[in-house]
């Protein structure tokens, strides 16, 4: 006899609505239900690329118009075999973590592959991070060896978070000036000499460009031998199910996965062709998966450009002919914002992608017109190497949509509190079955107990999302189940801001919720009761407003510039539950009723 579900349907009724891929339908011709996934290690694709591609450009760096630097495929493999035999000679192999506090250059793809030829793990931290998220993340992780970026600032955070880790042994420096030759690498040392550090090279501080000179070319013999399913390729910092941050181990078969589906929705033929906008950070799984490794993957020339500035980037589009673009909503606007857009022909763009946070369907109707490619909105997460959802590239696009699940990826709606599916057409909590889903999170068997369940004969994700799937097998994201703020494409987690917060001295309580925001989607806003004896600081306007200010600029010394609070309000009280919880819910609500907001969902 049948188990009944919730709806009165049956269980395996319930399943068989998401089993049977109602989506499959939907897809473009010539995309697959299913792919087959080899089982080979993720430094596999730049291996095959050099070897099939030697002459192709890899990589072409862009700093200005005229500081301009291009890679071959041969000589990134090349640089990246010398960085695996430094490894190799430090000891360093399975079980080690190296991290990288770099932004996209050269230098990420050459550490990166060079650490997975050697069997280590990488573990890649926002450049933005402050010492303090540095040495957490340096910690957790147990990373023993960072590669990082010589300007200053970065350089000074850097030093102290290693300092405050108390784990990490060396520190290779790289500065991009050593990609930058010619006239171009002599203005720019030029011009960034007092930004630049200077490295007195010793038994912990090493430098990139010495070793690469140092070291021969790692024997593709001597890579690591590795078990795609098991061996950790990176571990990724995210919020996960708590807002604490954890980190997702990502195996070789988990990235060379979401690759492989990523490739069979573009279909893009022939390799060797494609120019990729490298704009998306590398630190992110995001940039990294869909960018950086497919390109690789696709023997593509990828735009480098360590931060997005929008001229830039619409000039190299056109001087380079680039074609595939992948992005946050916030670049596409400010690319159809931008007064200069006239002046570039972007018809050379043929598919955008954009995710991290909604796209306001004008936006894309605008980059559409402009440029005559197709932008269509994604979805995924740290948690699933990322992507899991898109929007057909030629088909039918729903406008609100995350679009349909990948080849190999089954999606479903569950009851967030059971581990029971709900019926098609009902809100619930989105969970993912896929290649792409972690292995789980490194060193938590608690989260890894709560964020997992089996179902149906299958292990699924708790993403934390609440969705529902149509008719057709098209998926809608009505609100998060947690808090996790959206800013600028950012994840950002309330309860690391208020940690902060409540090292203020005038700060009794504290709640930070995501505030409507009409270009950044939503931006952090801060509740507070202060304590009693700052009461008087707040009993007149501009007291308010000093110390709202005081309160912004402490946080800012302690956290990363997205995740600062953009407004702080002061209460009385907070809402609370009956045991005494905080109810941000309470407080997004109020929000949302002055800005006259509501949340959608069937």
């Amino acid at each position: 006899m049948s188990s009944r579900g919730s709806s009165g349907e049956s269980v395996e009724k319930i399943a068989e609505q998401y089993l049977s891929k109602p989506w499959v339908k939907y897809y473009d011709e010539g995309v697959p239900e299913t792919i087959e996934i080899p089982e080979i290690p993720l430094y596999s694709f730049l291996m095959d690329s050099a070897k099939k591609f030697p002459d192709r450009d890899a990589t072409i760096f862009i700093l200005t118009e005229r500081a301009i630097t291009k890679l071959k495929y041969a000589r990134i493999y090349d640089l990246a075999r010398r960085f695996a035999s430094f490894l190799k000679d430090e000891g360093i192999g399975k079980g080690d973590v190296i991290a990288l506090f770099l932004p996209n250059s050269p230098q990420f793809i050459i550490a990166y592959y060079g650490a997975l030829f050697a069997g280590a793990t990488v573990t890649p931290m926002n450049i933005l991070y402050r010492p303090e998220e540095i040495a957490r993340q340096l910690r957790d992780s147990g990373a023993t060896l960072l590669v990082s970026i010589n300007l200053k600032d970065f350089a000074d955070r850097a030093m102290l978070g290693v300092e405050e880790s108390g784990t990490v042994e060396k520190i290779v420096w790289t500065g991009f000036e050593d990609f930058l030759g010619g006239l171009a690498g002599f203005l720019y040392k030029l011009r960034m000499r007092k930004e630049i550090m200077k490295i007195a090279e010793d038994r912990k501080n090493l430098k990139l460009s010495t070793l690469l000179r140092k070291y021969e070319p790692l024997q593709e013999k001597s890579f690591a031998d590795i078990n795609p399913r098991e061996d950790i390729a990176v571990i990724m910092y995210t919020g996960g199910t708590t807002g604490v941050p954890k980190g997702a181990e990502l195996t070789h078969y988990n990235l060379v996965s979401n690759v492989y589906q990523i490739d069979a929705w573009y279909k893009r033929g022939t390799k060797g062709k494609d120019v990729f906008v490298g704009a998306l950070p590398w630190f992110h799984i995001y940039g990294q998966t869909t960018v950086m490794n497919a390109a690789i993957f696709r023997a593509a020339t990828i735009l480098v450009f360590p931060r997005f500035n929008v001229d830039l980037v619409m000039w190299a589009i056109e001087r380079f002919k680039a074609n595939l673009f992948h992005g946050v909503p916030l670049m596409y606007q400010m690319i159809i914002n931008s007064p200069n857009v006239k002046r570039y022909d972007l018809r050379s763009l043929e598919a955008c992608i954009s995710g991290a946070a909604p796209l306001p369907e004008a936006v894309a109707t605008k980059f559409e017109e402009i440029t005559g490619a197709r932008l269509r909105e994604g979805y995924g997460l740290t948690e699933t190497s990322p992507v899991t959802h898109v929007n057909p590239i030629f088909g039918k696009a729903k406008k609100l949509s995350i679009g349909l699940p990948l080849p190999n990826t089954i999606a479903a709606v569950a009851d967030p509190e059971k581990p029971v599916l709900l019926p098609a057409g009902v809100s619930g909590e989105l969970v993912i079955s896929g290649p792409q889903v972690m292995k789980g999170y490194h060193n938590m068997p608690e989260e890894n107990e709560a964020v997992f369940f089996e179902c149906c004969g299958r292990r699924w994700l708790r993403t934390g999302d609440i969705a529902y799937m149509d008719e057709e097998g098209y998926f809608y994201i009505v609100d998060r189940k947690k808090d996790i703020i959206k800013y600028k494409g950012y994840s950002v987690y309330p309860r690391e801001i208020e940690e902060v917060l409540y090292k203020h001295p005038c700060v009794l309580e504290a709640a930070v919720i995501g505030k409507p925001h009409p270009e950044y989607f939503e931006i952090p806003k801060a509740f507070i009761v202060v304590r009693p004896e700052c009461k008087s600081r707040i009993a007149t306007p501009s007291g308010r407003e000093q110390l709202a200010k005081e309160i912004i600029e402490f946080a800012r010394k302690k956290l990363a510039p997205y995740k600062v609070p953009k407004e702080v309000e002061f209460r009385e009280e907070l809402p609370k539950s009956a045991v005494g919880k905080i109810l941000r819910r309470l407080l997004r609500e109020e929000e949302l009723k002055k800005l006259g907001g509501s949340t959608r969902g069937p």
